[in-house]
């Protein structure tokens, strides 16, 4: 089991031309949860869905793609809400809505990992917003401490939104300390990192104990190294984009699945890998991403899209 923890928000995104917007499932958390489940992989979402509209169509995108709700919680409070923009290249930013929304108001209780969880995933806004973002970092810390669970966690920094980029840099550091990978933006490491090439960032990254950071970099690829030194880089696969929606969320469902796949998703073993092994696995969610990237919002594959061309549905 795969267990991803955080945030499901409605994505409003430009449809049709002119100033129409169309509601579709997103959040960072959500996506993931739902790339993993579409690549066959046994996996729960622990997220808090909205009792309203918005939130019982959140709730049927998870279910209808196989993901395990049975530790998710509901909650009268509204849905979290974001505004998709898209520039001349169909790359994504976001204004969210988020205030009083229900997807941070997390109770120590119904934070619980489901039996059998071999990995747990989480990050973006969840690990960042009061009052449930302190419960998530406790979590992750006596996960981590047990030894027994892949931590993994993903910053996707969403620098407008934050009123306090100090403290949020420190918190995403210290969390970075109870995760053994850690999925990065070359954007993301830049933010916590100023001043500090890629390489150098996912090298301090490691001597905070990261085993495994891998970096995407948009249109020049991705870069894995690993706490002990080794590293790879690969190139992006070529493909014509519709936009970048979710694109770095199927990156990391891609990258666990892959991990899963050569036995590499545990504690002991994914800072051990090759170079070989870190090639195929960057290779693999690369492709994953790239049928994202082909397709209008965040619209990850199944397992059998993978024998059809980039660009087939």
């Amino acid at each position: 089991m795969l267990t991803v923890l955080g945030e499901a928000v409605v994505d409003l995104a430009p449809s049709g031309g002119g100033d129409l917007l169309a509601a579709h499932p997103g959040g960072s958390p959500l996506n993931v949860a739902v790339g993993l489940a579409r690549l066959g992989r046994p996996t729960a979402l622990l997220a808090r869905f909205s009792r309203t509209a918005f939130g019982r169509r959140l709730r049927a995108h998870a279910d209808a793609n196989g993901v395990d709700l049975g530790h998710a919680v509901a909650d009268d409070r509204p849905a979290t809400l974001a505004v998709v923009s898209l520039d001349a290249d169909g790359a994504a930013g976001y204004d969210f809505y988020l205030d009083g929304t229900a997807d941070w108001q997390w109770r120590r209780e119904e934070l619980t990992l489901p039996t059998g969880t071999e990995v747990l995933h989480t990050g973006s806004l969840a690990v960042l917003l009061p009052p449930g973002a302190d419960l998530v970092a406790d979590l992750l810390a006596r996960t981590h401490a047990r030894r027994r669970v892949l931590v993994s966690l993903d910053p996707n920094v969403r620098p407008t939104m934050l009123t306090d980029p100090d403290a949020a840099r420190d918190r995403l550091l210290d969390l970075a300390c109870h995760a053994h990978l850690v999925k990065a933006s070359d954007e993301d490491l830049a933010w916590l990192f100023p001043g500090t090439r890629v390489d150098e960032a996912a090298a301090a990254l490691g001597r905070r104990g990261v085993e495994l950071v891998v970096v995407t970099r948009g249109a020049a690829g991705a870069y894995a190294r690993t706490r002990a030194g080794r590293h790879v880089t690969c190139p992006a696969e070529p493909v014509t984009v519709a936009d970048t929606v979710g694109a770095g969320d199927a990156f990391t469902a891609g990258l666990l699945d892959a991990l899963v796949e050569i036995g590499a998703a545990t504690p002991g073993r994914v800072g051990a890998l090759d170079e070989d092994r870190l090639a195929a696995a960057l290779r693999h969610a690369i492709r994953i991403a790239a049928f994202t990237c082909a397709r209008p919002g965040a619209d990850p594959p199944h397992r059998a899209d993978l024998a059809l061309p980039v660009a087939s549905r």
